[in-house]
């Protein structure tokens, strides 16, 4: 094992809430595996005590003056030996711009301690992940944070059958359940992979091999029928990409 992976994480806090970092204090002395080293009131100083202090790891506001949490971690992002970073906010509409700074988790406030802990697992189990810095990294995305109730759940991509648009957000269809995202459905085309998802319709997106068949209404109309019974009008601009799933 890494020293990293067995000893407690070097952690600094960074909220401009006095109150927040004072909840995030407490709760951090609840956990057995961190070493709190510090904490920082707004973004410069959280960069400069980065520098100065190399936590292991950040648990970080995002709605701050100034420099916010998500040019923070964009700021250490390219720093060698960079810190893991939790999001700790009272939004929930920050997480897809959190996951393109490939932040390990984002709690929102008030923070519980079973929910912290389960986010310092997920750090735990990042560190202990082997190196990939030869592997290349893949251009699309890999799992999705979804609002659920008070929290936000994370969604593999792979998990995802299909998509449909719901005005300024994406309904995510998984297994017998589904998800809201708040995004549109031309900036989630962008990031799944179109060798596993295509575009059917301007309000839909399926897994390719969800798709049971096609066919036509005798009108000119072309079906695409997914294995869970539903039926999507595929739309006249996507028509001639649907169709080379049956080697048309």
């Amino acid at each position: 094992m890494t020293e990293t992976e067995t000893k407690p994480l070097k952690t600094l806090l960074v909220d401009d809430e006095p109150l927040a970092i004072e909840r995030l204090q407490l709760l951090c002395a609840r956990q057995s595996d961190i070493d709190l080293v510090g904490t920082a009131s707004d973004g410069e100083a959280a960069i400069r005590l980065t520098e100065q202090l190399k936590p292991d790891l950040l648990l970080l506001d995002i709605s701050m003056p100034g420099t916010d949490g998500l040019q923070v971690a964009k700021a250490l992002s390219g720093m060698k030996g960079a810190p893991a970073i939790i999001f700790v906010t009272a939004f929930d509409r920050f997480a897809v711009e959190a996951f393109d700074v490939a932040a390990i988790d984002y709690v929102l406030k008030p923070v519980e301690t079973d929910r912290l802990t389960l986010a310092l697992s997920r750090v735990r189990e990042r560190f202990a992940q082997p190196s990939e810095e030869n592997e290349e990294e893949s251009p699309w995305a890999e799992e999705f944070w979804v609002p659920y109730k008070s929290e936000l759940r994370r969604i593999a991509a792979s998990e995802i059958n299909r998509v449909e648009a719901e005005r300024d957000y994406m309904r995510l269809h998984v297994g017998n359940g589904s998800y809201l995202l708040h995004q549109t459905i031309t900036g989630l085309e962008e990031r799944l992979n179109p060798e596993e998802f295509i575009r059917l319709h301007r309000s839909h997106l399926v897994r390719r091999d969800w798709i049971a068949g096609l066919r036509h209404d005798g009108g000119g109309v072309w079906i695409a029928c997914l294995k869970c019974g539903i039926e999507i009008r595929i739309g006249r601009t996507h028509l001639a990409e649907a169709k080379t799933l049956a080697g048309r």
